[in-house]
């Protein structure tokens, strides 16, 4: 089940080369990303205390993250991410291209 979106997540492209992309993400409370599905393995570094929710395979997953947890995750995952607190989200995803 989609969750439901208050507002989108803006995505601001830091920086772009032939071997990585870098996109920050801020969230406000209750935005999402949308449904998506990323073409390169990626990570993760948080930047803000917040509660983060995602829905991969019909599973929602609803945690505490704080400003420098990180996680990997390999292309092709279709999911989607939302600020599920009541504070902004943001972090740095790492795109590596191949």
């Amino acid at each position: 089940m989609p969750f439901e979106c208050s507002t989108p997540a803006v995505p601001t492209v830091l920086a772009e080369d032939d071997k990585a992309k870098i996109t920050r993400w801020d969230f406000e409370p209750g935005a999402t990303t949308g449904w998506h599905e990323h073409a390169m393995d990626y990570a993760v570094v948080i930047m803000t205390d917040a509660v983060m929710a995602y829905e991969i395979d019909g599973q929602v997953t609803e945690k505490e993250v704080r400003a420098g947890d990180s996680y990997i995750r390999p292309k092709g995952v279709r999911h989607d991410v939302k600020n599920a607190g009541s504070t902004r989200l943001s972090f740095i995803e790492i795109e590596i291209k191949r």
